[in-house]
């Protein structure tokens, strides 16, 4: 059974940093390419970031618009973790953060709540 666990989530003030991290058991997590997704309060589901194996074991991240340059995935396939670090935080980052494998988020982790606010 795959089971994905976030935590990291806080609350900070704007142009704040903060990492989150996803511990993934009950499959090969290196064989796996991983996303965050995010939930904003009253909104769907939004792809946020991946990292995508080029099958050569190095991977390639990825970005939607809205946090390139202030995010950064990356994943420790010996740990089975999956992180964001997220700086230069903003009010509209405040979402319920999930890891899954797919960019939908089918199959996600129960979240980890941030809120961006001063």
């Amino acid at each position: 059974e795959v089971q994905l666990m976030e935590s990291g989530g806080d609350w900070v003030q704007p142009g704040e940093t903060l990492t989150l991290s996803c511990l993934g058991s009950g499959f090969t997590f290196s064989s796996v390419d991983m996303n965050w997704v995010r939930q904003a309060p009253g909104k769907g589901l939004e792809w946020v970031s991946g990292i995508i194996s080029d099958g050569r074991w190095t991977y390639r991240p990825t970005y939607a618009d809205s946090v390139k340059g202030r995010f950064t995935i990356s994943r420790d396939s010996a740990r089975n973790t999956l992180y964001l670090e997220m700086r230069q935080l903003r009010p509209s980052d405040t979402a319920v953060y999930y890891c899954a494998t797919d960019r939908l988020g089918t199959v996600r982790g129960q979240g980890t709540q941030v809120t961006v606010s001063s």
